[in-house]
């Protein structure tokens, strides 16, 4: 619970309203309006934008899992865990018949400059910063959860994460194993389908945040999944 001695400037389910707009806002503009550049700037300003409604409707640090008190059991739980992600990538390689997973048109031939752009700046500061403070520290706690696991906030704000990612599972099927396993599905239900799976994988990165106690832990795993799957089909793409 909030433990803020100043009044709230914002009602929790006021600043909830606010997340959404802001987050709906957001997406629609990374995702449909503004150059490729401009992406992790996004991404950062709607981070920055989100912790200041939470700290307007009262809630500290560490109820949205910033503390820095707790940065290094964090990173360790993140730490763990992304080793358990390089083991999976390996298996995935090992496998001929997974090795398509890995074969997506989404990703193209970039040069190896735009390789590590992708990877070090878009995707962390574009995609899991914005999403880990979303959907693993504001609104958890301004759906109630605060500092400990509720189901209730956890389910809440799983589902918004699992609506974050309408647009971008309209190109799923450029993913070339995808495509393959579900391709004869008509796309609105694969993009149903889509944005169930990011809600089950949005209760599982909330599960190691509060493992964690902070959304580095999350971060860490979710910068290992979508960079690390990035640079791995960039490889694939060129016969690596």
């Amino acid at each position: 619970m909030r433990q803020n001695t100043a009044a709230p400037r914002l009602s929790s389910r006021t600043a909830v309203l606010g997340a959404v707009v802001v987050l709906a806002a957001a997406t629609t503009l990374a995702n449909r309006v503004l150059p490729g550049w401009a992406y992790p700037v996004c991404g950062v300003v709607t981070a920055g934008v989100l912790i200041g409604l939470a700290r307007l409707a009262g809630y500290r640090s560490g109820e949205l899992g910033l503390s820095p008190r707790d940065w290094r059991r964090a990173a360790r739980t993140g730490g763990l865990t992304c080793l358990v992600v390089a083991a999976g990538f390996a298996v995935a390689l090992a496998v001929p018949a997974l090795r398509p997973l890995f074969h997506d048109g989404r990703v193209g031939q970039p040069s190896p400059a735009d390789l590590v752009w992708l990877a070090l700046v878009r995707i962390p500061f574009g995609t899991v910063v914005v999403e880990e403070v979303a959907f693993r520290g504001v609104l958890p706690a301004l759906l109630g959860g605060g500092e400990r696991w509720r189901w209730r906030p956890v389910l809440g704000a799983s589902a918004l994460f699992g609506l974050w990612h309408l647009l971008p599972s309209l190109a799923l099927r450029r993913n070339a194993g995808v495509d393959a396993a579900v391709g004869a599905l008509p796309l609105p239900l694969l993009s149903v389908l889509a944005m169930a799976g990011a809600a089950v994988a949005g209760v599982a990165l909330c599960a190691l945040r509060y493992a964690g106690r902070g959304v580095l832990a999350p971060a860490l795993v979710h910068f290992a999944l979508n960079s690390g799957g990035l640079v791995l089909a960039w490889f694939a793409g060129r016969g690596g």
